[in-house]
């Protein structure tokens, strides 16, 4: 099979089980929101907002970072790997094991810290699957990731049902989280060992290697988590568990939506890699082109779109106690859009080795959106921390374009953005025409004007899919081969 079609294979099973996987997401969600309420769903969010400060720890930058190294044909694959997987492992053993420990000091209540040691191993589970999941999109296999996550969901689903409908209480719906995780990586562990023979290996000169790339882009994501989940924990620390509540249920569906782009950035980064390796700059400005376009294409209409169906989406999605919570989805989308675009931007980054160059931005940003919170949370609750996450996510893609523009000379074209913008208003003329609608028709029928207009308006055509994965002249990426 040859590349271009292995990459349109690829990104078609991982989008279709992406689908598949989002909507059972959602049901797991409406299911514990509804089961839990404001304050139970609040504790949750709490528990998994404080876990996700420490898996920063034993991130390190790897997650980024290990595509492009095993991406680059002048590393030796299965050496960087093993390597990367035995750092991974320890380093998450170490620092996710202080976690429950580190929580006995905190004013939280005891269920809560009883919930932090149980979804400990959650996060284990799922930091080492973020390491297989990487060697998979390097070989454009997705299959296996796409079944793990159905099926990891799919247990999930299930146990939360079963124990909301046995009532029984905080503690299960987080041994379910961490049931679905322990299945989602032991089928895609099971999978890897046909490309690649898992072992710990200690090679220090490699550790040394690895963690001189992954150091400064560890430091960024410390920094980055700073503004993206401190809110959740200041305000777990100076409002009530029911705000809390409110406040991550509209977050809940901003990172569905989010996991969707950052899939599709982890398809294309070793396509951009090895353009810029390779020195083929033409190729990598036309191919950075279209994937801004497609990113464009599908941010404006969402902040739009939203606006009109924020309070009907999450009443249908969470049940009536979370209604309020789409007034602030209408802001939070703000900061998702800004998200989807600097996604190409913050992936190139990486592409070009440009971490060390961010990290003082990014410790810059992290102070401003902390000062921010710690200043308007207690005066105005989640509202304040809505408005500083899209300062936040704006002030890091201000210095992300900066930064990928002076070193690669690439200026996005807005050619498009005309059409789109009339493609967009033309949706949220008919939006406003249907307020009363049930909000799955009034999705599919924004969807439907929006793509037509687009498609009328010559925005988008039936090419611009393929354009993205469309590279009949780039070479077979080398395969890690498993050591006999």
């Amino acid at each position: 099979m040859s590349l271009t079609r292995k990459i349109a294979h690829s990104t078609m099973i991982q989008f279709a089980g992406k689908i598949v996987g989002t909507f059972l997401g959602v049901i797991t969600i409406a299911i514990m929101t509804r089961y839990l309420g404001q304050i139970g769903f609040g504790q949750y969010s709490t528990i998994t907002a404080y876990l996700q400060f420490f898996a920063i720890l034993v991130d390190m930058g790897l997650s980024v970072a290990v595509l492009r190294l095993i991406s680059d044909p002048k590393n030796n694959q299965q050496d960087i790997f093993n390597n990367l997987f035995t750092l991974r492992f320890f380093s998450a053993l170490i620092f996710l094991g202080i976690a429950p420990l580190i929580v006995v000091f905190f004013p939280y209540d005891n269920l809560i810290k009883i919930g932090i040691a149980v979804t400990t191993a959650s996060f284990f589970f799922s930091a080492l699957n973020q390491i297989l999941i990487s060697l998979y999109q390097k070989e454009l296999k997705m299959v296996a990731v796409t079944v793990a996550e159905i099926a990891g969901r799919a247990i999930l689903l299930t146990l939360t049902a079963i124990f909301a409908y046995l009532n029984y209480g905080l503690l299960a719906i987080m041994a379910a989280v961490v049931l679905g995780s322990l299945i989602n990586f032991l089928i895609n562990y099971i999978f890897a060992l046909r490309y690649v023979k898992i072992k710990f290996t200690f090679n220090w000169p490699e550790w040394k290697k690895i963690l001189k790339v992954t150091w400064p882009l560890a430091l960024c994501i410390a920094f980055n988590l700073v503004y993206f989940k401190a809110d959740t924990l200041i305000l777990s620390l100076v409002r009530t568990q029911a705000e809390v509540g409110i406040y991550n249920a509209p977050y809940r569906v901003l990172e569905i939506l989010v996991n969707f782009i950052f899939m599709f950035m982890g398809i294309v980064m070793p396509l951009l890699t090895i353009y810029w390796t390779t020195n083929n700059f033409e190729k990598f400005k036309e191919f950075f082109q279209k994937i801004f376009d497609l990113l464009l294409i599908v941010s404006l209409p969402m902040i739009f779109g939203t606006w009109f169906v924020a309070r009907n989406l999450m009443t249908f999605i969470a049940g009536p106690d979370f209604t309020v919570s789409g007034d602030l989805l209408k802001i939070l989308i703000i900061a998702t859009a800004i998200i989807f675009i600097n996604s190409i931007y913050g992936y190139t980054i990486v592409v070009l080795d440009k971490q060390t160059q961010m990290v003082k931005f990014y410790l810059i940003n992290a102070a401003i959106a902390l000062a921010g919170y710690i200043i308007t949370i207690p005066l105005y609750g989640y509202w304040g921390a809505a408005v500083f996450t899209i300062i936040s996510e704006a002030f890091i893609f201000i210095v992300n374009f900066i930064v990928v523009t002076k070193t690669t000379g690439q200026v996005p074209s807005l050619k498009l953005l005309p059409k789109i913008i009339l493609a967009t208003l033309s949706m949220c003329l008919v939006l406003a025409l249907i307020p009363n609608l049930n909000v799955i028709l009034q999705l599919l029928i924004a969807s439907i004007v929006y793509l037509g207009a687009l498609y009328l308006l010559k925005g988008i055509d039936k090419q611009l899919i393929f354009d993205i994965i469309r590279l009949n002249s780039e070479p077979e990426q080398p395969k890690i081969e498993a050591e006999l």
